[in-house]
C-alpha cells in the first residue's frame, strides 16, 4: 500500500506550512554566517495525545544532523531556530511523532488531581522509563580483557543510567501493594521535572513522520549582507582634462574613495569597444572622430569578454588595481553585459548565437522605442545553447583568475532564468565567495525569481519610491513577506543608466534624503560616483537620462571637489560599520508619526539601538509626533532615555512614547539617532 510521504500507517502526525520554505523546497531561503534561521511549522496529530516535534539541520559537508527541540507557539504552530556558522549549503527539515511519554504524565497530572489511585499507570510509566533507560546506554556489564580473559563485569554508568535505573525501580515499587511507602514518592517523581527532563532528552520516537522536504539555506560571505558600492567609469578616471583614464588612474583614486566608506568598486565593461555602428554623445546614431563608444557595445578585432581595453591597461594592471584595492578593504566588482557588439569575436565565431532577420542580417538590441544599432543580443534560443552557456561560464572563471568576485549583471532578466540558475551554481563549485548583483528593473515577479535562481544582490524599486506611503509599503513587503528570505536588495538613488525625475531639479535636500533613506534603510546600498556626489541632474529631454551622458562619452570630474553630499556620504558610512543595526535590513521597524511626510523607523541589533527619522518633504519644514515603541526596546512607559544624534553630535532627553521632531530640509532633513538608556 502506498502512502503519501513513505509514511506507514501508524504515523499519525501531519507537518505542514513550514516557513521558510520557498516554493515547496525548490529554492534555497539566504544568509550569512551568524544569522540565525527561525523554521516554524504546523504539527499536529488526530486525538489528544502529546507531541514532540525536533529540527534537524546540517551543514552539507556534515556527516549528522544536529537536533534542535521545537516548542509549541499556539494554535498548533511550533518552532525552533538554528545558528548560521559557516559558508556554503546548509539543510534543515523537521521531524515529529506522537509523544507518548509526555501524553502519559499529562494523564497521571490529571488523575492525581482527581484523587485517582495510578498504580498501574505507574508500571505503564516504568516501562517508558526502560526504554529511555535503553537509549541512554543502560546495559548494565560491560566486557574487559581478551580472549580466554574475558569476562563479564560491571562498567561504570552515566548519571542518566544510574537516575533512570532509580527511577523505573521506585515506580515499579509505587506500584506494589507490599511497598506503599513508596507510592507517594513515585507519584511525586512521575509527575515532576525530572521525568519530562530524561524524557525530552531520551526521546521515544515511534512511527515518526519526518516532513516530505528538505529545505536548502545558501550562505554567501559577510560582504552578502553589508556592503557600499561606489561605480566609476575608469576611462574617466584621468586627472587631466581630455584624457583616456586608466587603471593606474583608478589607483589613484582609491584613497578618496575608501575614506569615503566604500568598500566595493563596480566597473561598467572594460572591454574593448567596436567600431561598427559606434554611438557618439548622447547616443548619437552618428559617431565623430575621436569618440570613445559606449563601453556596452563590447568586443572588437582587440578581443572580448575576455579581453581588456588597451587604453585602460592590461590584463596585468587590471590584476594590480584588484590587489591595491584589496590593500584599502576594497573589492573590485565587474559588470556582465551579455551582448556583443557586430565586430566582436562570436559574431564571427558563431553566428549561430545570434538572431537573423529573415533577410539574414543579424537583428540588433531594441527596447522600443530605444534602438541600440552598436549591440547584438545574445539569442539564448540557439540550437547550440550548451556551447554557448559553457563559454559565458568560461569567461566568469578567466574574470576570478584576474582577482574578481563581485559580477554586477546588466539585464539579467533578458535571459532564461535556467542559465543564471546553473551559472551561479557552476562558478561557485570552483569560487564559492562569488557574489552576483541583479540588474533588473522589471516585473516584480521576474524580478523575485532572479533572486530564488541564485544571485546575491537586487537591484530595486527604491530609486522610483518616494513618498513616506510609497516608501513604507515597499519596505514592509521586502521586510515582512517571504522576500526577506531570498531577496537582497541593493539601493541605488540613481545609476549610470538612470536620472530619475525626482533628482532633476538638481534641489540639494532631495538628493541628501535620497542618499541618506538608501544608505538607512538597507544594508547594501550603491552610488553613481562622481555623479552623484556633485548632484549631476540636467536630463536628456522628457527621458529619465542624463543630458551628456558617460556612456556615450569621456567625463572629466573635479576629483579633488567636497560638498555636503561628500561630507554626509563619509560620514554615514563610518556609522553604518561603527553600528552593527544598520549592517542588516531585516530589521527594521516603522514608527507612527502623526505627519505624512516624516517617516521614522527603528533598526535594533543587540543593544545597539537607532532610530532613524527622515523629513521626505525636501521643500517644507515639518514637525511631529513619534511614537517610539518602547516596549520593544525594554524600557517602560514613562522611562526617561537620552537620543544621541550620531549626525550632529547634539543630545535629547525622552521620555516615554510620544516625543517631538522638527525637521528643515534646508537646515538637516534626518537625525540619526542612538538610544541610549
Amino acid at each position: 500500500m502506498n502512502l503519501p510521504n513513505n509514511l506507514s500507517g501508524q504515523s499519525r502526525v501531519v507537518i505542514e506550512h513550514v516557513s521558510p520554505e520557498l516554493d515547496g523546497g525548490q529554492f534555497p531561503i539566504k544568509a550569512i554566517p551568524g544569522d540565525v534561521v527561525a523554521v516554524e511549522a504546523d504539527i499536529f496529530a488526530d486525538g489528544h495525545d502529546y507531541l514532540a516535534a525536533r529540527l534537524l539541520y546540517k551543514h552539507t559537508d556534515d556527516a549528522t544532523w544536529t537536533e534542535m527541540a521545537m516548542a509549541l507557539l499556539g494554535n498548533d504552530r511550533w518552532g525552533a531556530s538554528f545558528l548560521i556558522e559557516k559558508q556554503g549549503r546548509y539543510v534543515y527539515t523537521i521531524e515529529a511523532w506522537i509523544d507518548h511519554p509526555a501524553s502519559w504524565q499529562h494523564e497521571i497530572h490529571l488523575k492525581v488531581a482527581d484523587g485517582q489511585r495510578i498504580t498501574s499507570e505507574l508500571l505503564a510509566g516504568a516501562q517508558y522509563v526502560d526504554g529511555m533507560l535503553a537509549r541512554a546506554g543502560g546495559i548494565g556489564h560491560g566486557v574487559k580483557g581478551k580472549g580466554k580473559k574475558a569476562k563479564s563485569e560491571p562498567v561504570e554508568e552515566s548519571a542518566d543510567v544510574k537516575a533512570l535505573r532509580e527511577m523505573a525501580a521506585l515506580f515499579r515499587a509505587g506500584a506494589d501493594v507490599s511497598a506503599e511507602s513508596r507510592y507517594d514518592e513515585a507519584v511525586s517523581v512521575a509527575e515532576s521535572d525530572q521525568f519530562t527532563f530524561y524524557a525530552d532528552r531520551h526521546p521515544e520516537r515511534q512511527h515518526v513522520t519526518r516532513y516530505a522536504n528538505e529545505l536548502g539555506v545558501e550562505v554567501d560571505r559577510a560582504r552578502a549582507g553589508f556592503s557600499t558600492w561606489y561605480c566609476l567609469f575608469p576611462r574617466s578616471a584621468a586627472r587631466e582634462e581630455g584624457q583616456h583614464g586608466t587603471f593606474r588612474d583608478v589607483e589613484a583614486l582609491l584613497p578618496r574613495i575608501s575614506g569615503m566608506g566604500f568598500d566595493v568598486l563596480y566597473l561598467p565593461p572594460i572591454h574593448p569597444i567596436g567600431m561598427a555602428h559606434r554611438k557618439g554623445k548622447n547616443n548619437s546614431v552618428i559617431c565623430q572622430p575621436g569618440e570613445p563608444g559606449v563601453p556596452y557595445g563590447i568586443g572588437s578585432e582587440e578581443g572580448g569578454h575576455d579581453a581588456i581595453h588597451p587604453k585602460l591597461g592590461t590584463v596585468d594592471d587590471f590584476k594590480h588595481l584588484v590587489a591595491i584595492a584589496a590593500n584599502y578593504g576594497m573589492e573590485v566588482a565587474m559588470d556582465l553585459a551579455i551582448q556583443c557588439s557586430p565586430d566582436h569575436p562570436w559574431a564571427k565565431e558563431h553566428p549561430e548565437w545570434f538572431k537573423k532577420r529573415p533577410d539574414g542580417t543579424i537583428q540588433y538590441a531594441e527596447n522600443p522605442p530605444k534602438k541600440y544599432q552598436d549591440i547584438y543580443p545574445v539569442y539564448f534560443e540557439t540550437d547550440d545553447w550548451q556551447n554557448l552557456w559553457e563559454e559565458l561560464k568560461r569567461v566568469l572563471l578567466v574574470w576570478a583568475s584576474w582577482g574578481v568576485r563581485i559580477v554586477r549583471v546588466d539585464n539579467p532578466h533578458t535571459k532564461p532564468f535556467s542559465f543564471w540558475e546553473w551559472i551561479i551554481a557552476e562558478v561557485k563549485k570552483e569560487f564559492p565567495d562569488m557574489l552576483f548583483l541583479a540588474e533588473a528593473f522589471t516585473k516584480p515577479k521576474v524580478m523575485q525569481e532572479l533572486g530564488k535562481r541564485g544571485f546575491a544582490h537586487s537591484y530595486t524599486y527604491y530609486t522610483w519610491r518616494n513618498t513616506k506611503y510609497e516608501l513604507e509599503q515597499y519596505m514592509t513587503e521586502l521586510t515582512q513577506s517571504e522576500m526577506k528570505y531570498y531577496y537582497r536588495p541593493n539601493f541605488w538613488p540613481t545609476t549610470h543608466d538612470i536620472n530619475p525625475y525626482s533628482l532633476q531639479g538638481g534641489h540639494e535636500p532631495q538628493f541628501l534624503i535620497r542618499y541618506f533613506m538608501a544608505a538607512t534603510l538597507s544594508s547594501n546600498y550603491g552610488i553613481y560616483g562622481p555623479s552623484f556626489e556633485l548632484m549631476e541632474h540636467v536630463p536628456f529631454p522628457n527621458k529619465e537620462e542624463y543630458l551628456n551622458s558617460e556612456k556615450y562619452e569621456i567625463r572629466y570630474w573635479d576629483w579633488e571637489k567636497t560638498n555636503r553630499m561628500t561630507y554626509l556620504i563619509t560620514l554615514v558610512n563610518r556609522i553604518r560599520h561603527e553600528n552593527p543595526a544598520l549592517q542588516t535590513t531585516n530589521n527594521l521597524t516603522f514608527c507612527n508619526v502623526n505627519d505624512d511626510a516624516i517617516m521614522a523607523y527603528l533598526k535594533v541589533s543587540g543593544d545597539n539601538r537607532l532610530l532613524i527619522i527622515v523629513n521626505t518633504d525636501a521643500y517644507n519644514r515639518r514637525v511631529g509626533v513619534v511614537q517610539v515603541p518602547v516596549w520593544q526596546l525594554g524600557m517602560g512607559h514613562d522611562q526617561q532615555y537620552t537620543v544621541r544624534d550620531l549626525l550632529t553630535g547634539a543630545q535629547y532627553i525622552w521620555q516615554g512614547e510620544q516625543n517631538y521632531v522638527e525637521l528643515d530640509p534646508y537646515a538637516l532633513p534626518m537625525h540619526l539617532f542612538k538610544i541610549e538608556v
